[in-house]
């Protein structure tokens, strides 16, 4: 499938989205270390500058990065909540049989309150991303809620697990290079 340009285009998209996911990681501890909330999103801010050299056209160029910002974000967000349903449906099918009606009441009554502390999640994610004029209209509807805080403790969960991703998938992957070369061959390089 890699051969394809089907795979060829989702391997280019995979290598955006890891350099996406590093620059976050820096710009979280960077919030963490300095106790700040960051202005404009990344993408916003790469998409600005990648259209400045188009100033001669007749583009808005302010206008069309929120918009593939925007487009973007909820890209991202709705990817995300299909995998986190697509996890929950495995557990649902593994257990189902197994446990009894009182068990999957409970199981449902947690998945519903994940799902809602999931969606008030991409909501925050969402107006992070969105740009300070239109960040407005979320703050109204949700109310005085203190932003602050919950974009710093979302930055700080944000770089703890994918720092600790980032450690579980390099020892996997170096579990998987040493079931490649079980002679040891590779241990000259280290």
């Amino acid at each position: 499938f890699a051969a394809t340009w089907q795979g060829k285009l989702l391997n280019y998209v995979g290598y955006f989205f890891s350099g996406y996911c590093v620059y976050k990681m820096v710009m979280a501890s960077v919030n963490i270390i300095f106790n700040r909330v960051a202005q404009v999103d990344p993408v916003t801010r790469g998409i600005s500058i990648a259209l400045l050299y188009m100033r001669g056209t007749d583009l808005d160029v302010q206008a069309l990065a929120q918009s593939i910002s925007f487009l973007l974000v909820g890209i991202l967000i709705a990817t995300s909540i299909r995998g986190f349903l697509q996890i929950w449906l495995k557990i649902f099918h593994l257990n189902n049989a197994a446990y009894s009606l009182h068990f999957a009441n409970m199981l449902t009554l947690f998945m519903a309150w994940m799902m809602g502390m999931y969606f008030v999640s991409s909501v925050l994610l969402l107006r992070m991303n969105l740009p300070v004029t239109y960040r407005r209209a979320i703050t109204e509807v949700l109310g005085d809620i203190q932003f602050k805080f919950y974009h710093q403790w979302f930055d700080f969960i944000f770089f703890v697990s994918s720092s600790f991703f980032l450690v579980v998938f390099y020892g996997l992957d170096r579990t998987k290079a040493g079931q490649r070369d079980p002679a040891g061959a590779l241990q000259h390089i280290q």
